[in-house]
């Protein structure tokens, strides 16, 4: 058993894309955690492909180094804002952070709430300026604009004066000092972790107590639960409490935007024994027969783990801690069955039971998720935390063979005391450059988008800060990249709940909807993308119903894309040609979820993305549209 005092907790937290994972892999390079002759891949901390793929962290993650005789305990935060829950769930477990900002870039929205949920715990943080190595770097410019955020911020005296590294994580160098010391090693890096990050507070022979701060679920065992030991020892085996409390008022609302938390309340007391005890030892998870005060520990035994639950010894007095914040959800989608006529070919979990089985294993650890029956007996409605979140699920769920159905993204609204409809807001920063600056302002400004603020960096680029309500921002990524020509940088963060801003322009172009069923033909498809972009290229089978292309003009354009050329005994006037048809626009899910209108469903599939009329005959539309009408 290792001291308390030779212990260091510290999660590393940031905005998207700033370097945390890359900075891991030096680490672990740096302390030898794999052997000489190890393959080990870049980002080693995102094991999940879809991480890999997206080259981002979506779940948090634990590791352990040793280092002069300490060991210290790091956890690799999502960086993206529909993930941003987990990381306040984390930094109950850890006694410092390190905040890394981008020398470049400088704070960004994510790093703004992360280091405010940091401050408001009483953490002192260290920062990093990572990539100071590039040409395009400015670090004391970033360093700057971080002192003024912890100002902002209302950060103490003490948090003020933060201990500052400069260096390049995928370099693998960290210095205190960036003009004089030399760029190599990680030593800086190392010696703020000891002198800097403090030990864990908590007595070894106290009476046992921990909090579950976040959840996990192994085959055979069930669900587990992750937290640090706060006092105490427990051994495998043993006997303890398991407390579950509640806020008292559980209204999401006025729980968060209240200045004081509301009171809360013991729910429920259970008597438990430790089946499993793991900590991280590296990336490995290693069973323990005990442990102790300033461990970070995965627990298995009780079946009904959530989170905030305290767990402690039989003999503690008032062991029940305050409970955790589970982010709610702001943004929903209904889950259908696949009805259309490819239904069945590229996936085998097709039915509704299969696809709530599916959604019921999600619950388990993702506590940001909720899932309710819907008003058709086809589906269920699914909320998150925002399109990414239930995007990343979408995608999970067709990689394991699922198809289904989903509807386009809804926020979440409530209404306040005064009967007000109140609709969530985010805080958009944008980083284009100055010959885009009109237009993004002019296209956000239709989307009810308030500028806040303008700031000239002088390098060709400009920062606009906009309040916009979620609303708003569905489906326009696509269209700012198409506006900005690629260059443009934009991230958001949710802020708050705030009165309906009214109707909000969204998607200005229609639909060319399919009326046969069949393979789509040369000859058709190069007289349809005369009339807009098509998403869908030649001898790809199409069916009624399913949207072709985005129309050019407002509205709904049927079209037959099977269409042949006649074939007869007299030859054409003009000289026959062959077909030249541009690249059709390539549809992922994620585009497709932003693109789609309220009338119109996602269908996906193992093998394929596809977009579709929700009723798929023309006929039908138009009875539902004048019956629509009449009511």
């Amino acid at each position: 058993m290792r001291s308390i005092e030779r212990i260091r907790n510290v999660a590393i937290i940031a905005h998207i894309d700033h370097g945390k994972t890359t900075l891991i892999d030096s680490i672990f390079r740096e302390t030898q955690v794999f052997r000489e002759n190890a393959k080990v891949e870049e980002r080693v901390m995102d094991n999940n492909e879809l991480e890999r793929e997206r080259g981002i962290t979506i779940r948090a993650k634990h590791c352990t180094v040793e280092r002069d005789g300490y060991l210290i305990n790091i956890i690799d935060t999502p960086g993206h804002a529909d993930f941003s829950g987990e990381v306040e769930r984390i930094l109950s477990m850890v006694d410092s952070v390190l905040l890394l900002v981008d020398a470049n870039e400088g704070p960004m929205p994510q790093t703004r709430y992360v280091l405010m949920r940091a401050l408001k715990m009483g953490l002192n943080p260290v920062v990093i300026v990572n990539k100071a190595d590039r040409p395009s770097a400015d670090p004391e410019s970033a360093l700057n604009k971080t002192f003024d955020l912890f100002v902002e911020l209302g950060a103490t005296d003490e948090q003020c004066d933060f201990s500052v590294l400069y260096g390049s994580g995928l370099e693998g160098w960290i210095v205190r000092d960036l003009d004089t010391d030399k760029h190599e090693g990680m030593d800086a890096l190392f010696e703020a972790f000891i002198n800097d990050v403090p030990a864990p507070e908590g007595e070894t022979d106290a009476p046992f107590l921990m909090q579950v701060s976040t959840l996990g679920w192994r085959d055979h065992i069930g669900r587990t639960g992750t937290g640090r030991v706060l006092q105490g020892t427990l051994k495998k085996g043993e006997s303890f409490i398991k407390t579950t409390t509640h806020w008292k008022k559980a209204e999401w609302l006025q729980h968060h935007d209240a200045t004081h938390r509301e009171e809360w309340e013991v729910v429920g007391e259970q008597s438990e024994k430790a089946r499993y005890l793991w900590v991280t030892r590296g990336l490995e998870t290693v069973e323990m027969d005990e442990v102790s005060a300033g461990d970070i520990v995965t627990i298995a035994g009780p079946e009904l783990l959530t989170i905030g639950d305290t767990i402690s010894a039989p003999d503690l007095e008032n062991p029940a801690l305050p409970p955790l914040d589970i982010e709610e959800p702001t943004v929903s989608m209904l889950f259908f069955i696949n009805s259309g006529p490819f239904a069945g070919q590229d996936g085998t979990a097709v039915t509704i039971r299969q696809i709530r089985a599916r959604l019921d294993r999600e619950l388990r650890t993702n506590v940001a998720l909720r899932v309710e029956d819907s008003d058709r007996g086809d589906g269920v409605k699914v909320s998150g935390r925002g399109e990414l979140h239930l995007a990343i699920l979408i995608e999970e769920m067709r990689r394991e063979g699922m198809e289904l159905c989903v509807s386009p993204p809804e926020i979440i609204t409530h209404r306040d005391e005064s009967g007000r409809l109140l609709e969530p807001f985010e805080e958009l920063t944008v980083d284009v450059p100055l010959e885009f600056q009109g237009t993004v302002i002019e296209k956000l400004a239709q989307r009810k988008g308030r500028l806040q603020n303008v700031e000239n960096n002088g390098t060709g680029m400009v920062r606009l800060t906009f309040e916009i309500s979620t609303r708003g921002l569905i489906g326009y990524r696509s269209e700012f990249l198409t506006d900005t020509r690629g260059l443009g940088i934009m991230a958001s963060r949710f802020t708050n709940y705030g009165p309906w801003c009214g109707d909000v322009m969204t998607r200005g172009h229609g639909s060319m909807v399919s009326m046969d069923t069949g393979e789509a033909t040369s000859y058709s498809l190069e007289n349809l993308q005369q009339r807009g972009v098509l998403f869908v290229t030649s001898m790809e089978p199409v069916y009624e119903g399913m949207i072709i292309g985005e129309n050019a003009r407002p509205g709904e354009l049927p079209c037959k894309p099977t269409k042949r050329k006649a074939l007869t005994n007299h030859r054409a006037s003009g000289k026959d040609h062959s077909a030249g048809l541009d690249v059709p626009r390539d549809l992922t899910l994620d585009a497709a979820l932003e693109w789609i209108a309220a009338d119109e469903l996602v269908e996906v599939t193992p093998k394929s993305v596809r977009v579709r009329k929700a009723t798929l005959n023309a006929e039908a539309r138009k009875r539902e549209l004048k019956h629509g009408v009449a009511t």
